[in-house]
């Protein structure tokens, strides 16, 4: 892999190709099978963002082998989601991983300092929606983003989202996350003018269907601007904020 690369910049250097032929590539450049995985180098050539391991499903040893392939190839700051803690004691023993386990996640390398073009906001409906809040603010400022955390400021007390008014109307882009209703996108969505990440929690009781209420209340919002991820997909709100928070005018 590292070969190929080389030999394209070469290429570059001797006037065979051009840049933006060099560039087409990179991007489609094959990636590494080590049977039980396909590691993607290319990744952050052609989206901004270097591949992320997903823990959950896979063995310890398996995501130690990927890491070990990653870093082999250059890649300085790996995130992996959903990783738990029995888990992350086996990758210690390999890699040098920080670990948060509220969010379940662990990530190498260090946290860049924020380049995006404003603040992410991340607000709860309550304490219970935290680690999915945790899971979205970790990624969002492991990708270079501001993120001012905001919780438990649900709607059955609407005068404590209020006293954080300021964070929230210079907010680049909020990311809203409840469970029981999930009414919390509707508010926000109904004051800001920024784009809102609704995600739905599996907080609540029998009736929630496990988050499936709270999804289909955020999909029906009323409020213009609001957006809706998975259930409990914090990575995915934490992810598609620092896209935002990073778009820049396309000439």
């Amino acid at each position: 892999m590292q070969n190929e690369t080389r030999k394209i910049l070469e290429s570059v250097q001797n006037g065979s190709i051009s840049v933006d032929e060099a560039l087409v590539r990179l991007k489609t450049q094959p990636f590494d099978d080590l049977g039980y995985a396909k590691v993607d180098f290319h990744r952050e050539v052609r989206q901004g963002v270097p591949e992320v391991i997903y823990g959950a499903g896979k063995t310890p040893e398996q995501i130690v082998g990927i890491m070990g392939d990653m870093r082999k190839n250059g890649q300085n700051q790996i995130l992996i989601t959903r990783l738990s803690r029995e888990a992350a004691d086996v990758v210690l023993k390999s890699h040098p991983i920080t670990y948060h386990e509220q969010a379940e996640i662990g990530y190498y390398g260090s946290i860049p300092a924020p380049d995006g073009i404003g603040t992410v906001v991340v607000a709860t409906g309550g304490t219970s929606d935290i680690p999915v809040a945790q899971e979205a603010a970790l990624t969002a400022e492991f990708f270079g983003n501001r993120v001012v955390r905001l919780f438990d400021v649900g709607v059955a007390g609407l005068h404590r989202l209020l006293a954080y008014r300021e964070e929230i109307m210079s907010a680049s882009v909020i990311i809203a996350i409840a469970g029981m209703e999930g009414a919390l996108a509707s508010v926000i969505g109904g004051l800001v003018d920024c784009p809102v990440i609704a995600v739905p929690t599996s907080v609540g009781y029998g009736a929630s269907f496990g988050g499936l209420s709270a999804l289909l209340s955020m999909l029906n919002s009323c409020a213009s601007g609001v957006s809706v991820v998975n259930i409990d997909n914090g990575f995915g709100a934490g992810y598609l904020a620092n896209r935002i928070n990073h778009m820049e005018a396309k000439k």
